[in-house]
């Protein structure tokens, strides 16, 4: 059976808890901030109005998205891959959404808002201790806020260091590649690829 309607979805699910049910928020409380604050790492959701979606991670050192009140947040564009899927995204409709993500918490914190791209130095200099200050910033008008439970992390085990695997025995960046575009030169090994990157980071 494909579901199509909601009265489907309803008759297979329980009600959502009293917690599950009231936990959005439309601003900013001490423990959202307190999160954000110390999450070093974020993927964004953005859609086009064609609804061509894209799920970007971003990273940086714990509390490099900076919260300027508790309505507005800040996201550097750091150096990338110079894709800005997620930027074009914006420019069309305005919507961003993103999840938080604290190495060792199982919990997360969604955010869900509104998202436009600045070149004001108000914003870029917020990163002038950074290696590399941003072209562009995203400056995010926030309208959702709800922590996430931990069920997924913990059935994936993410931060379990028996869930690591040798990076040795995964293909590298550089291999995949290759087979995927029919590159007829040597793959770049993982070693060469960090020390590539390195120097944007």
């Amino acid at each position: 059976m494909i579901i199509k309607h909601i009265s489907q979805l309803d008759s297979l699910y329980d009600s959502p808890s009293f917690r599950a049910k009231n936990k959005l928020q439309s601003k900013l409380d001490k423990h959202s901030i307190h999160f954000i604050k110390s999450s070093p790492f974020i993927i964004i959701s953005t859609a086009s109005k064609d609804y061509k979606m894209d799920a970007s991670p971003r990273g940086g050192k714990s509390g490099f998205v900076k919260i300027i009140d508790s309505e507005t947040l800040v996201i550097p564009d750091a150096k990338g891959n110079n894709r800005i899927d997620s930027l074009k995204n914006i420019l069309e409709t305005n919507v961003i959404g993103t999840i938080f993500l604290i190495p060792g918490v199982d919990e997360t914190l969604r955010i869900n808002g509104e998202a436009q791209i600045t070149t004001n130095s108000e914003y870029l200099n917020l990163f002038k201790e950074e290696q590399h200050i941003p072209k562009i910033c995203i400056v995010i008008k926030v309208k959702e806020v709800f922590l996430h439970c931990a069920k997924a992390l913990m059935r994936s085990k993410l931060w379990d260091e028996d869930s690591k695997i040798e990076r040795t025995k995964f293909p590298t960046m550089g291999e995949m590649l290759k087979d995927q575009l029919g590159i007829s030169e040597p793959a770049e090994t993982h070693d060469a690829m960090v020390k590539r990157y390195e120097k944007d980071l």
